[in-house]
Order: C-alpha cells, then sequence, then structure tokens
C-alpha cells in the first residue's frame, strides 16, 4: 500500500483532467497509426494579447527536443500542428532539427489553422493531412502588419510612375520617405529567404519523386508567396486549394476512425488552453510534455476603481512536480519541463 509521500508523488504525476484527457487520446491516435505523435500547439487564438510569445520562436526548440528525446525515430512522426506562425528564422531551425531526426518521415496534421511559418513547416514534410474546415495560409514575410511583398511593389510602382512621369515625384517623395534606410532591401531579402526555404523543402521531402517538382514547386510557391495573388496575410487556404495549387493534401475524411482521434485530440488542446493559463504545449504520446504558461500581473488603479490585470509577455516556469517515471507521464498545467538527461 502506498503512504501518503507516494500518493502525493503518483497525484502530480498523474496531474490534472486537462493533462489526463490529452495523454489518453493522443496515445490513442499513437497507437491507430503505430507512429510517433508530437502535438505542437499555440494559444493565440485564446490569449491574442501575448503576441509573439505565442508565435513559432526559438525557445520551441527546447520543446521538441524534451518531446522527441526517447522515440524511436525509425517509427517516423505525425506532427499535428495548431499555431499563427512566427519567426523564420526559428522556422528553419526547427525544420532542420525535425529532418535530422526522422529524416522526412514526418507526416503534417492541420485539424484547423496552421499559418504563415507553420505553413512552411506543414511543407517541408512528406505529407498534409486537412479537414474540410482547415486552413493554411501565405507565406509572405511581414515586418510588423506590413508585407514585403506589398512594399517591394509600392516602391516599384513609385519609380515607374517617375520614370514615366517626372510630376508624379511630390507624390512619391513623402511615401518613400516613410521607410527606414535599407527598408526596401530587408523586403527583398525576406522574400527570397522565405521562399528559397520553402521551394527546398518542397524537392526534399514532398515532392521529391515528381517529375515536374520544379514547375510543382513554383506553382506553389507562386500561389503561397506571392501577396499580390493572395491580397492578405491571414487569407485562409483550404484543403482543396491547396490540393489544386499542387500540394500534397490527404483529406482526413477519407478515414473516419482517424479523424475522429485526431479531432478529439484537437479538441481537449482547445479546453486546455481556453481553461488554463497555458498558452503553448509541445507534447508527444509518451505523455512528456512542455508546456508554457501566461501569468496575470496586478497594477494598481485609479482610487476607488478595482485593481488591473495585464498579460505579462513571458512564459512562466512553475514548481516542478515530482519526477517522472519510466512510464512518461507528462508534468500538470503550467509546468515548463527541461530537456531529460
Amino acid at each position: 500500500m502506498p503512504n501518503w509521500s507516494e500518493l502525493v508523488k503518483e497525484i502530480g504525476q498523474l496531474g490534472s483532467p486537462f493533462d489526463i484527457l490529452r495523454r489518453k487520446y493522443i496515445a490513442d491516435l499513437a497507437r491507430y497509426t503505430k507512429r510517433n505523435v508530437i502535438c505542437y500547439y499555440s494559444g493565440w487564438l485564446q490569449k491574442p494579447d501575448l503576441g509573439m510569445m505565442a508565435a513559432v520562436n526559438d525557445n520551441d526548440k527546447n520543446g521538441l527536443m524534451t518531446t522527441i528525446n526517447g522515440l524511436e525515430v525509425s517509427k517516423g512522426l505525425d506532427l499535428i500542428l495548431h499555431t499563427p506562425g512566427g519567426d523564420t528564422a526559428a522556422t528553419e531551425s526547427i525544420v532542420d532539427y525535425l529532418w535530422s531526426k526522422f529524416q522526412g518521415d514526418i507526416r503534417c496534421f492541420v485539424p484547423q489553422m496552421a499559418m504563415s511559418a507553420g505553413t512552411m513547416i506543414a511543407c517541408s514534410c512528406k505529407e498534409i493531412w486537412m479537414g474540410k474546415q482547415s486552413s493554411l495560409g501565405p507565406i509572405d514575410p511581414q515586418f510588423g502588419n506590413i508585407p514585403a511583398h506589398g512594399v517591394i511593389e509600392e516602391f516599384d510602382r513609385a519609380y515607374n510612375e517617375i520614370v514615366n512621369d517626372p510630376r508624379t515625384v511630390p507624390v512619391w517623395q513623402a511615401v518613400i520617405a516613410k521607410y527606414p534606410p535599407a527598408f526596401i532591401g530587408e523586403c527583398k531579402k525576406a522574400v527570397e529567404w522565405s521562399t528559397s526555404l520553402v521551394d527546398a523543402w518542397l524537392k526534399r521531402n514532398m515532392l521529391s519523386s515528381a517529375t515536374n517538382r520544379d514547375d510543382v514547386a513554383a506553382s506553389i510557391l507562386r500561389e503561397l508567396g506571392d501577396h499580390s495573388v493572395n491580397l492578405a496575410h491571414n487569407r485562409h487556404l483550404s484543403a482543396a486549394k491547396c490540393k489544386e495549387i499542387g500540394l500534397t493534401v490527404f483529406d482526413l475524411e477519407s478515414d473516419q476512425k482517424l479523424q475522429d482521434k485526431v479531432l478529439s485530440v484537437h479538441h481537449i488542446y482547445f479546453h486546455t488552453l481556453s481553461s488554463t493559463p497555458a498558452f503553448k504545449i509541445i507534447e508527444n504520446q509518451n505523455g512528456m510534455a512542455f508546456i508554457l504558461q501566461a501569468q496575470q500581473v496586478m497594477m494598481a488603479a485609479p482610487s476607488g476603481l478595482p485593481p488591473m490585470g495585464l498579460p505579462q509577455f513571458a512564459a512562466v516556469p512553475q514548481p516542478q512536480p515530482p519526477a517522472v517515471e519510466p512510464t512518461g507521464n507528462a508534468p500538470a498545467e503550467g509546468s515548463q519541463e527541461t530537456h531529460p538527461k
């Protein structure tokens, strides 16, 4: 019979009901596919004030290291992805790391949205699984909320109009003056960087056996990377559209059991992100998890008014639970696991 301290340790390992349900449904999916499963979830829809903290960034590499450690990589990986996108440099590093571990044997599942850099990650995989409700997005780089493509288009238009009609100089002078030094060049480099990455990833994996891979890759990049084609960076591209432009997309609806299991995982993540302080969770089928949470900071308010709670834009590690046993149980919400030694 376990003593008091042993029961406390076991309770800590079991975690909250959200932890238990996530582990249950991820493990069920892995048993069905006979592959490794890693869920990579951002709570940007539930906690929009966190901004770039909820986006793809270099800290996510720690989560992937934590969850890949100890996996049998020969089984391949099913990556369930829900993200608004994020930093291009971090995305490149993450894709390179995943490739080094699984040699491209990665299927990307998009139950709802993988936008911008999330779409770039999906394009690096050998295939993408989407439902009728799923969306990818354009990959054109942004500077703040300004599309790099849009800046280049505006500059080219200004140049052409000034050459053809010098009387337009005063009009365009005010427009071009708002750009800082070297900004046009930085925009061009950003476009070239994101485009060249996705082009190389497509040809290395998803399109590796296609006889016309150069043409298909060019078609995909024209649709995903050209702001003048998509018109808006947050445009939602359906599974049908993604197949139309040349991506290897499979319908979740083609396998009802698989769809049910993937959507069960998706729904419990949404419950977790909506009902707890967690805003980013990276977790595998063995219950090993990397969880970041947001902290509310109470600030003084004018006399007679209640305190104001403002989101702190930082990940807040919580006290560590008891050491994880070989069963692979994860810590409860709010914890931030370190890479196992």
